[in-house]
Parts: C-alpha cells; sequence; structure tokens
C-alpha cells in the first residue's frame, strides 16, 4: 500500500498527515519542532511511505536533511505555486499538510530543487557576503548623500573613502555623521575580503567556472555564485525559463497589445537576479561592446530599463554557456 505525507512547517511546530491512495487519513499530528518527534510519528508507516513532502520555508533545512538521512524521500514544496479550492472556507494548518500530501498522491506537486548539503553552505555564505556588500553600499550612499547636502554636488564613490582627510570644512556633527558610516565600510571591507577568501579556498576551479568567467562582467566571486544558485542546468526546460527564474525579464500581460497586469516579480531566484545586475554593471564599464549596446538601450528608454537589458543578455548567455559548455561570445550577444 502507498502513503503520502505532508508536512505544514512553521517556526516552533509543524504538522504531520499521513494518507492512502485514497485520502483517508491514517495519521494528523502537530509536533514540536524535533527530528525525533517526527520520525516517531512515521515510524508506523516508514515503509509504506513514498515521499514526505515539506513546506519551503526558512527553516526546512533541519527537516529535509533530517528525514533524508533516514532513508525518507523528500520532496521540497513551492509554495509559491501550490492552488488551493477557491471556495473553501475554513483551512488550517492540518488542512494545509493534508493538501500538500494530496497534491502528491495525484502527481501535481510543485516542487523545488533541494541543493546538496555541501554546496548549500558555500552558497549560503555567498548569499552572507551578498547582504554585506548591500550594506556596505548604503553606507557608501549614505555618505555620498551627507556630501550632496554639504557640497551642493555629487562625489565619486572612489573619493568617498579619503573625504575627512581631505576636506576640513565640515562642521563637528557632520564629520561624526561621515566617519561613522566609513568605520562601518571599513569593518565590512574586511569582513567581505574575509568571506570571499574563504569561499575561493574551498570552491575548486571547475571548467564550469573558467567558462562562465568568460561572461563579460563575471569574475572569481560571480561564477561560483552563478553556478551554485543554478544548480544543475539540466532543470531548465528553455533559455526562457532560466531567463525568467533569473528575474530578468519583465513581469508583464497583454491582451489586443495592451498591458492587462504583472505576474509575481518575486518569483525566482533573488540571487541570480542580483548577480547578473552585478555583472551588468560591470560589462557596461569595462566591455565597449556591451557599453554601446547600454548606450542605445539608455537613449530610448532609460539606465535602469538598459541595465536589465544587458542582465538579460547575460542570462541567457549564461544559460547556454553551462548547458553547452562553450565560452561566451561578446560579438553574437552584443552584436
Amino acid at each position: 500500500m502507498s502513503l503520502y505525507c505532508g508536512i505544514d512547517l512553521h517556526s516552533n511546530n509543524h504538522v504531520v498527515v499521513v494518507i492512502d491512495g485514497k485520502d483517508k487519513r491514517l495519521v494528523e499530528r502537530r509536533v514540536p519542532n524535533d527530528l525525533g518527534e517526527t520520525l516517531s510519528v512515521l515510524e508506523p508507516f516508514r515503509e509504506d511511505v513514498l515521499a514526505v513532502a515539506v513546506e519551503s520555508t526558512y527553516n526546512w533545512y533541519w527537516l529535509v536533511d533530517g528525514l533524508a538521512d533516514h532513508g525518507y524521500s523528500t520532496r521540497l514544496v513551492n509554495t509559491a505555486a501550490v492552488q488551493q479550492y477557491s471556495g473553501l472556507k475554513y483551512s488550517g494548518d492540518r488542512h494545509d499538510a493534508f493538501w500538500l500530501a494530496h497534491l502528491m498522491r495525484l502527481g501535481i506537486l510543485p516542487t523545488g530543487y533541494i541543493c546538496r548539503r555541501e554546496i548549500r553552505e558555500v552558497r549560503d555564505l555567498l548569499r552572507k557576503r551578498l547582504g554585506l556588500v548591500r550594506e556596505r553600499a548604503r553606507n557608501l550612499t549614505s555618505v555620498q548623500n551627507i556630501l550632496a547636502r554639504e557640497l551642493g554636488h555629487r562625489v565619486a564613490t572612489a573619493q568617498v573613502r579619503n573625504i575627512l582627510h581631505a576636506d576640513e570644512q565640515f562642521r563637528p556633527a557632520v564629520r561624526t555623521a561621515i566617519a561613522a558610516n566609513l568605520a562601518v565600510i571599513e569593518t565590512l571591507d574586511t569582513v567581505i575580503a574575509g568571506i570571499q577568501a574563504q569561499v575561493l579556498e574551498v570552491i575548486k576551479p571547475t571548467p564550469r567556472h573558467q567558462q562562465l568567467k568568460t561572461l563579460c562582467g563575471v569574475g572569481d566571486v560571480l561564477a561560483p555564485t552563478i553556478a551554485l544558485e543554478t544548480g544543475e542546468i539540466e532543470r531548465f526546460k528553455s533559455v526562457g525559463n532560466y531567463s525568467s527564474y533569473c528575474r530578468v525579464v519583465e513581469s508583464r500581460r497583454e491582451s489586443n497589445e495592451r498591458k492587462k497586469g504583472e505576474g509575481n516579480k518575486k518569483c525566482g531566484n533573488r540571487y541570480l537576479a542580483w548577480a547578473f545586475s552585478e555583472a551588468a554593471h560591470f560589462a557596461v564599464r569595462y566591455n565597449d561592446r556591451a557599453r554601446r549596446f547600454f548606450d542605445r538601450k539608455a537613449a530610448r528608454r532609460n539606465r535602469m530599463v538598459a541595465i536589465r537589458a544587458v542582465a538579460h543578455k547575460l542570462a541567457r548567455a549564461a544559460y547556454f554557456v553551462q548547458r553547452d559548455k562553450v565560452p561566451f561570445d561578446a560579438m553574437k550577444l552584443f552584436g
């Protein structure tokens, strides 16, 4: 007899529901977030449970990894794609867990990608680096805003770090505010450099990384970031699926050539969206063909749309570079 299990996961507890092939609920129990408790509930059905469906919440690692270590086949549910019956009057945790098991029994459960543990750790460390880089940029922008108010013009980023030594005209309170931002930036520089050194020490160069580095704007850090966030490129059926996953395509719905609405802008991988945006900025700065493409787009629309267009181009190129295992050709991409 084939059984199906759904788990509705929360921050401190989860609901376990096991059903048979006719949707009969064999067990329905709320347990604390303790792997031993979960295994105890599932033990009587161990031999017959085909798979366990777990919600993709922020804290799924311990549960999915623990179940896999004990021999259970797991499915990570793409909660954004799960559809409930629209006429449902009441829905609770037990019904949600049952619904996951029910969809799995029907073979229509939308699932997400489970990254291997050893890769996931490095990927998450690169995500931590991303957060720190954004915080550094926020502090740099804060200093530039202060200087714009005091001086009446924008100070280039390269000059921000030395501004207190170069100019003594600021009042004490203004100097203190700038110094506070610069102290945070200096600390972040040290931490980010340490993370990069550790990542580059752990990640061994692979042909995939080397081919990604042929993309204009992609270097030693962005190449492994793109590779780890992408996972197996074979899971994307087409370049359009990959571009959508990278959030570099416009979220727009049209009918009769008129805009009728927008799709889910947050559907996809926000870290890949950032990676290709960063690559686009570097490409425009250092690659002549990318710069000319950017200038043409910016002249017709605006700079933000132009950068997104470059990021879209790079994401498409990254798909073929990873799928076909070939180096990047800027002439084909930007003309």
